[in-house]
């Protein structure tokens, strides 16, 4: 699930987005309204974290403008912990409200619920319950099986199995894979990559007959049923 963050303290947005991807979530990161606005208008995001206190324009005008163009949940970050402030939140369309400072267990819970609540409205079919062959992957809940048994998996390896799902079929190199997964600029002398894919492979392929995951010598790796 993608994640866009809208938050203009540069330590915060550091804090929510390790955060959010050692929970196993894409997250990318605005530091102003103007740049949140324009990410959030030409990109698709399954839930948007905003804060309200941002410069140039405020967290209420990008909510306003982004209810323009997109039904993405929204959840509204800020120190404005009064009343009126939460209902005139809520009211200009975000779908829940955080007064900061706040536990980040308390954040994960109110972004799974939000995602849970989203995906009540969409099909199952459009980016919520992947299938290839005996493998079943809930993107919402967060759970993989195969033949009906559990797949035991790290945040890090359910983000990269989701993010081969998602493309399944095409190869992703070692280079697409760290940066959309690690959010790290890809180094040749580091097999990250490579060992993350390794562990994957024991759990996902190693105790069932029918491999899924696929290394395309030279070029990266490619999840699909080549029965």
């Amino acid at each position: 699930m993608k994640i866009l963050v809208v938050e203009d303290e540069v330590k915060a947005a550091g804090y929510l987005r390790k955060g959010l991807t050692e929970e196993g979530y894409q997250v990318e990161v605005a530091l102003s309204g103007v740049d949140g606005l324009h990410m959030a208008s030409v990109n698709e995001y399954d839930l948007v974290i905003l804060d309200w206190m941002l410069p140039g324009i405020d967290g209420l005008a990008v909510l306003s403008a982004l209810r323009h163009t997109r039904s993405v949940p929204v959840l509204m970050l800020t120190a404005r912990g009064q009343v009126e402030d939460r209902v005139r939140g809520l009211q200009s369309g975000a779908d829940d409200y955080l007064v900061k400072p706040f536990a980040f267990s308390e954040l994960v819970a109110r972004v799974q619920v939000l995602l849970r609540r989203a995906s009540g409205s969409r099909t199952v079919a459009e980016t919520t319950l992947y299938k290839v062959a005996d493998l079943e992957v809930d993107m919402v809940r967060r759970k993989a099986s195969r033949s009906g048994q559990r797949l035991d998996l790290t945040p890090k390896e359910f983000s990269l199995l989701a993010l081969l799902l998602r493309r399944q079929g095409h190869v992703l190199s070692r280079t697409e894979l760290a940066e959309q997964v690690w959010d790290m600029n890809f180094d040749s002398e580091t097999n990250v990559v490579e060992v993350a894919i390794r562990r994957l492979r024991s759990k996902l392929d190693q105790p069932f007959e029918r491999p899924l995951l696929h290394t395309v010598r030279g070029m990266g790796y490619v999840l699909e049923d080549r029965t």
